[in-house]
């Protein structure tokens, strides 16, 4: 397994990293996702560290907290084994201080996690989305404090738009508080939108990209293709837009997937394996957060590493899966002597 740097930090994190969102099975959204139990999500930990995959991925939301329980068993009697990130802002409960990053919320959020994940310092923290009623000094000052108590070791954000990261890092080092070295981010052969401002900002600023959904929301899992049903079982088949992911034109999905089947073809691995290691090819890329339902799929994706795609086979994605991005974007582009592009 491959080691990265996170960002401009001195933490190394495996190219791969484990997603609980399957643990637990808490109902819903999270149902659909997998019901992992703490044998099975024991079982997945061992091969995870058998093949080096060490960081594992949970949030305060996933099955109301049930993941993070889970994941503390799994690891239990090995913590010095593994590196656990988790997440806190997104709602919890019905009261008017149940959501966000206030200092209130996230003193709370943080002694929670610990106390479900069995464990007194988790690696990274990082906020599941912004909070714009908290002011962001509030925000960075709290998690700085948290820091120094021992309780975070490293500081990350997760769907932040550009302005939102680069306004944190500015308050971050005008008053000497823990900067975010990783943001948590949605990026995949059918949503590029992280290359137009959130990965040259990565890349100026040295913040590790954390990817979350490489297979764009399942559409990239080999079980989509032209002129075929979706398959039963689909979060696709969800019409919740937080779980079916943002709507892709049926034409592109097929684009892609018809040119990583080419290159399926030409390398013997699968459309998901392909999907995951052309984000590895990526600028700003630290780690990819795989998913696993069983042990089968954990497998199948635990084999993304240990080769590369050639840069003709990424040219062909990447001219399969090219878009024409919003505006200023595709007006800077038009003045790459000033403007280069990071890909």
């Amino acid at each position: 397994m491959e080691y990265r740097q996170l960002g401009g930090s001195g933490l190394k994190v495996p190219v791969l990293s484990l997603g609980t969102g399957t643990f637990g099975g808490g109902g819903g959204m999270f149902k659909a996702w997998g019901d992992s139990d703490v044998a099975e999500a024991t079982r997945l930990v061992d091969i995870c560290l058998e093949a080096g995959l060490t960081m594992f991925d949970s949030a305060d939301t996933y099955s109301q907290g049930l993941a993070e329980e889970i994941l503390g068993q799994a690891i239990k009697g090995r913590r010095d084994q593994v590196l656990v990130s988790t997440k806190g802002t997104f709602r919890t409960g019905s009261g008017p201080n149940d959501v966000g990053s206030s200092r209130h919320y996230l003193t709370r959020a943080v002694e929670r996690s610990l106390k479900r994940l069995g464990t007194d310092y988790i690696d990274l923290y990082q906020l599941h989305g912004f909070d714009a009623v908290t002011p962001v000094e509030e925000v960075l000052q709290t998690l700085d404090d948290l820091v120094r108590a021992g309780k975070i070791r490293y500081l990350g954000c997760s769907n932040f738009s550009g302005w939102h990261l680069m306004k944190s890092l500015a308050v971050s080092d005008r008053y000497g508080l823990s900067r975010y070295v990783a943001h948590q981010a949605y990026y995949s052969l059918v949503g590029r939108d992280y290359e137009w401002e959130l990965m040259p900002l990565a890349l100026d600023q040295r913040v590790g990209a954390v990817v979350w959904s490489p297979l764009g929301w399942g559409r990239l899992t080999g079980k989509i293709r032209r002129g075929q049903p979706l398959p039963e079982v689909s979060r696709l088949r969800n019409k919740q837009a937080h779980d079916a992911g943002p709507p892709i034109p049926d034409e592109q999905v097929y684009r892609v997937v018809e040119a990583i089947d080419a290159v399926a073809a030409e390398t013997g691995k699968t459309v998901p394996q392909i999907a995951i290691n052309w984000l590895l090819q990526r600028p700003s890329v630290s780690t990819v957060i795989i998913g696993a339902r069983n042990e089968e799929q954990l497998r199948q994706n635990l084999a993304a590493v240990g080769w590369n795609l050639s840069p003709e086979q990424i040219a062909r994605l990447d001219e399969a899966s090219a878009t024409t991005p919003a505006y200023p974007y595709w007006h800077q582009r038009g003045f790459a002597e000033r403007n280069p592009k990071p890909v």
